[in-house]
């Protein structure tokens, strides 16, 4: 068995390649019976369109992966805390657990709707903060 700090890994993955997309690096990944079912990274410049999230995209493949539109037997781990908008997809699809790395004091749902998350979704915060935090501000500061 896999442990979070490997699947979080695979997140940062998907980070890496937004990061190389000049996309926010933000990657994130949705896990089944120990296997990666579905993946994403931030694609909000080369889409166009705001709703473009990690999360979002990781969740529509985790959807089309399993035939279904809930989650609840799934993991989803997110390199950085879900913003308002993809707490509440993550409300609606019921993970079983959600699990991420840095917290976003400026954007993230906690700071905004702290209890937006299902009641039932496990939520593990903080597996490879550091690693997630250090892209992120390597990122802004090329922008810079």
């Amino acid at each position: 068995m896999f442990t979070d700090e490997y699947y979080m890994r695979e997140a940062l993955k998907e980070a890496d390649k937004a990061f190389a997309r000049e996309e926010v690096p933000v990657g994130s990944v949705v896990v089944a019976n120990n296997m990666i079912i579905a993946r994403g990274h931030n694609l909000t410049e080369t889409l166009n369109d705001v709703t473009a999230h990690a999360e979002m995209q990781a969740l529509t493949a985790a959807f089309s992966h399993l035939g279904g539109k809930y989650l609840t037997d799934c993991t989803v781990y997110v390199t950085l805390e879900p913003c308002p908008m993809c707490a509440g997809a993550l409300f609606w699809t019921r993970p079983h657990r959600i699990v991420y790395g840095a917290h976003d004091p400026k954007n993230g749902y906690l700071k905004h709707s702290p209890t937006l998350l299902h009641p039932k979704t496990d939520v593990t915060t903080g597996v490879l903060a550091d690693e997630a935090a250090t892209l992120m501000r390597s990122f802004f500061e090329k922008r810079r």
